[in-house]
């Protein structure tokens, strides 16, 4: 009985060590490649109109890896006052080319974007006006969803545009 005994014990600290040293490697493996991971996604901030984006407490766009966020646009001048007051399809048209700006800063274009979420205080028109978009995205469309809302950060505004784009290295 002795003897099986400290065979079970030998046999459990041999499987115990084993253990052990499989995961001590596992997770140095895991480790460095967290640390490769964080050197290589850094986050690179972009700042469209730096004064109106602090007062409000957002950044315009994000960059990590090859995944770029970028925040709903609004159709309003560098000093953050809106446009094209009460124009859905102008006002659409300052989105994108607000937009646009961001896509370039990133080397991208709109054939980029793998998202596209539209938020509308006026669905209806939106939704007149929605064919305007066959001239940005002249390949194919983003995945997305289109969102009628009460209201946006101002009153003037009727259309907010947010994107995410994956850009391959």
């Amino acid at each position: 009985m002795r003897q099986i005994i400290l065979s079970i014990l030998k046999t459990s600290c041999s499987f115990l060590i084993i253990v052990v040293l499989i995961f001590t490697g596992c997770q140095q493996t895991l480790d460095n490649a967290d640390m490769q991971k964080s050197k290589i996604e850094t986050p690179e901030y972009f700042y469209l109109r730096p004064k109106v984006e602090k007062e409000y407490g957002y950044t315009h766009a994000v960059k990590i890896g090859n995944d770029i966020k970028i925040s709903g646009a609004v159709s309003m001048d560098d000093e953050g006052n809106p446009t094209a007051v009460g124009d859905f399809l102008q006002q659409m048209k300052n989105c994108y080319s607000d937009l646009d700006k961001v896509l370039k800063h990133f080397g991208c274009t709109f054939d980029d974007v793998v998202v596209e979420n539209i938020f509308t205080t006026n669905m209806p028109e939106f939704l007149k006006q929605a064919g305007y978009r066959n001239t940005i995205y002249t390949k194919q469309f983003p995945t997305g969803s289109w969102l009628g809302v009460k209201e946006l950060a101002l009153p003037e505004f009727m259309i907010e545009i947010e994107l995410e784009v994956y850009k391959a290295q």
